[in-house]
């Protein structure tokens, strides 16, 4: 299914960098002074949109797949009153888009939500399948604050949902009102209807047990060179609902105040983005990065080494990507293997299914403009595996680099991962020296792996592909 990925790219003015234009903090604001202020409406789809855009439904862009038809409304269904909105889940081959997302976009200056703790809508299925994500606080131009939960399964009746607010206190200006994104997946490529009615915001007063997390909740250690920065990701909020179920949101780095343990090392900003800035001091390299939400200490934590190494990312959340073409350079029509980068739980990794044989490019197919890495010096090939299905002891991934495509291109021996060094559902990591890349006269221009299964292993995840040199 495709999960929408949010950004987080707006930097919004500093209180302080204005403090400083006007005379000096200490002085503070008069009493006199009216801060602007926001009106507080809370519903947003009833049996009519309520104060969003002209076009209501703004949909994911289509050129990455995304369906602009089958939004509309549906006079003959709805869980209240007349009307609900209906959203005609396309098939993956349909020649318009293989699914359907985008956001409902308040049409003013923004909505004052510091008074509500959640979203809540109605929801029914044609079938009982799963929409990929539900959220809000993303229009199209600032995600400061979204919060989405994946994979919500709908029932043939109405049922209601809840998605928790992190902390309303900061949704003083909020456009995003609403965002789907959903495929057919859960339905084996059958299209499906569902129906969403009731949409707003609420103050259930009934939400209970708050636990933030970073990085998926766990104590997570990495190395980066100086002046490079690293996201702090796998951002969570977890609260007991109404009914004593938890409810998890994944939520932007906006809604965390971070702390670092050694300045002297590292620094983190509010979105989350930590910097090495240094070695450290008195032989101490390293730096912990905790958080709060709304007062309540975290779970999980990112401890940085600063070191100095010399690392080629083709794809990873830990250190920045050089270009790539694409993670499923698909050869018809011989391959099957369908998915590529995804969002996990705030990790992006990259998802395949029907793998038998996919390819990483990054040489400049199609004329991209795209340029082939040199690897000359480096000795490493990172690279971290999950697969999502039983593993047999039969199975393998072979793995082969290509250099040089401008020219008769090189294609490497194989390196050949076992099922027995594999786990289903779990990530297993490997370093894998390029020496074991026999075949190669050079590595200056190395544009393509590929990964070959022949169907042994169908569901495959990937993350974290890098090319380093060993100290």
């Amino acid at each position: 299914m495709k999960k929408f990925n949010l950004k987080y790219h707006i930097v919004f003015p500093l209180l302080g960098a204005i403090c400083i234009v006007m005379v000096g903090c200490e002085r503070g604001f008069s009493d006199d002074v009216d801060l602007a202020t926001f009106p507080n409406t809370p519903d947003i789809f009833t049996d009519a949109p309520v104060g969003l855009t002209d076009e209501f439904f703004e949909s994911f862009d289509p050129a990455v797949g995304a369906n602009p038809n089958g939004f509309g409304t549906d006079d003959n269904e709805a869980f209240e009153g007349t009307t609900s909105i209906r959203i005609d889940v396309p098939t993956p081959t349909d020649p318009d888009g293989g699914f359907i997302g985008g956001i409902f976009r308040d049409r003013g200056e923004g909505r004052d939500l510091t008074g509500y703790d959640a979203l809540t809508f109605y929801a029914k299925g044609s079938t009982t399948a799963t929409i990929g994500t539900i959220g809000f606080g993303s229009d199209f131009e600032r995600d400061r604050y979204a919060v989405s939960v994946n994979d919500i399964e709908l029932s043939t009746d109405w049922r209601k949902y809840i998605i928790p607010i992190p902390d309303p206190s900061k949704l003083v200006q909020e456009k995003g009102m609403f965002l789907f994104s959903a495929g057919t997946e859960s339905t084996n490529g059958a299209g499906y209807t569902f129906w969403i009615d009731e949409i707003r915001f609420e103050n259930l007063g009934t939400l209970g047990q708050p636990r933030p997390k970073i990085m998926g909740g766990q104590d997570q250690m990495g190395q980066a060179n100086v002046d490079t920065s690293v996201p702090i990701i796998g951002l969570t909020y977890t609260a007991n609902g109404p009914n004593g179920s938890d409810i998890t949101v994944n939520a932007t780095p906006s809604y965390y105040d971070f702390e670092t343990s050694n300045p002297f090392v590292a620094s983190v900003d509010e979105f989350g983005l930590v910097t090495v800035d240094g070695p450290g001091e008195g032989g101490n390299n390293t730096a912990t990065i905790t958080a709060t939400l709304g007062g309540v200490p975290a779970e999980g934590s990112l401890t940085i080494e600063a070191v100095n190494i010399e690392v080629i990312s083709i794809f990873s959340d830990v250190f920045a990507n050089v270009p790539v073409d694409n993670y499923n350079g698909f050869y018809e029509p011989f391959q099957t293997t369908l998915g590529g980068a995804v969002n996990e739980n705030g990790n992006n990794i990259i998802d395949y299914t029907m793998l038998n044989f996919v390819a990483i490019e990054y040489y400049g197919r199609d004329n991209s403009g795209v340029q082939p890495v040199d690897i000359t010096d480096l000795t490493h090939l990172h690279i971290e595996f999950r697969v999502n299905e039983t593993v047999d002891a039969s199975d393998f991934i072979n793995i082969s680099l290509h250099n040089n495509f401008t020219q008769p291109s090189e294609v490497s021996g194989v390196f050949s991962i076992s099922g027995a060094e594999l786990l289903s559902n779990e990530w297993v990591e490997f370093d894998i020296p390029l020496s074991s890349f026999a075949g190669l006269t050079a590595r200056d221009a190395v544009g393509m792996m590929l990964f070959v299964t022949d169907g042994t292993i169908a569901n495959l995840s990937i993350d974290n592909i890098y090319y380093y040199a060993e100290n």
